[in-house]
């Protein structure tokens, strides 16, 4: 039990962390916003071919699910561990819940179409997503034992 009468003082790395973590997981709520709402112009204009444009409009409305809790998670996930609230944990665990199920869904039940050379990278960003919000779930975890957060 944390005494929170003694609560730890803010490390440097905390600041570090919060704000990469805001940055990139903002860019995820960019995205997410914007293929939601423009559709086709913005993931042509993303270098998005006629195949992966359908394979994106065919996706379940199930998918929105586990995608928005990923997406939306992250990005309050890192606001909470700027606040030092140790409720960055439970939104950083429901943001890797999402990632990990988006990833099971593209990789093993309904993969993508080959993508175009200048975006193959991106076959890789599923598990790079992954391993990036299991550390901040790690992170934000480790903090909270330490009674950094509160």
């Amino acid at each position: 039990m944390v005494d929170i009468s003694r609560r730890a003082s803010t490390p440097w790395h905390l600041w570090l962390i919060g704000v990469l973590s805001l940055l990139w997981n903002g860019f995820g709520g960019y995205d997410f916003v914007q293929t939601t709402t423009r559709g086709e112009a913005y993931m042509r204009e993303s270098g998005f071919g006629e195949e992966m444009i359908a394979y994106y409009n065919a996706m379940p409305a199930w998918m929105y699910v586990p995608w928005a809790l990923g997406v939306w998670g992250a990005v309050i996930g890192s606001l909470l561990l700027l606040t030092r609230s140790r409720w960055a944990v439970h939104a950083y665990a429901l943001s890797l819940l999402g990632a990990v199920v988006s990833l099971i869904y593209s990789k093993f039940i309904n993969p993508p179409p080959a993508l175009s050379p200048e975006l193959a990278m991106m076959e890789w960003m599923p598990y790079v997503i992954v391993v990036i919000a299991a550390f901040l779930a790690w992170y934000a975890w480790a903090m909270a034992k330490k009674g950094v957060l509160r």
